[in-house]
């Protein structure tokens, strides 16, 4: 049922730039953000339900911008790392 929701513009700009640096467009980032707020009762007990469920989410494949999952893994990590040094 379609339904049509007014937003600011601020947040409607925001929201739009979003979406953009996703590659989704407006209403596809729209749905995906009202999903997530959500509450799950998905039981996880295992690690295949765990990424089964991050795929029901749409978040397998969620940032098209990472093509090397472990490098970007290993920056992150060293970036944590060290924060305060």
């Amino acid at each position: 049922m379609p339904q049509t929701v007014e937003l600011p513009d601020d947040l409607a700009n925001a929201l739009t730039d979003e979406a953009s640096r996703l590659g989704l467009s407006l209403p596809d980032y729209a749905i995906r953000l009202l999903t997530a707020a959500r509450p799950s009762t998905v039981s996880v007990s295992c690690g295949a339900d765990l990424v089964a469920f991050w795929r029901a989410e749409g978040l397998v494949g969620s940032r098209p911008d990472i093509a090397d999952s472990q490098s970007e893994a290993r920056r992150v990590r060293h970036q944590a790392q060290n924060r305060g040094v």
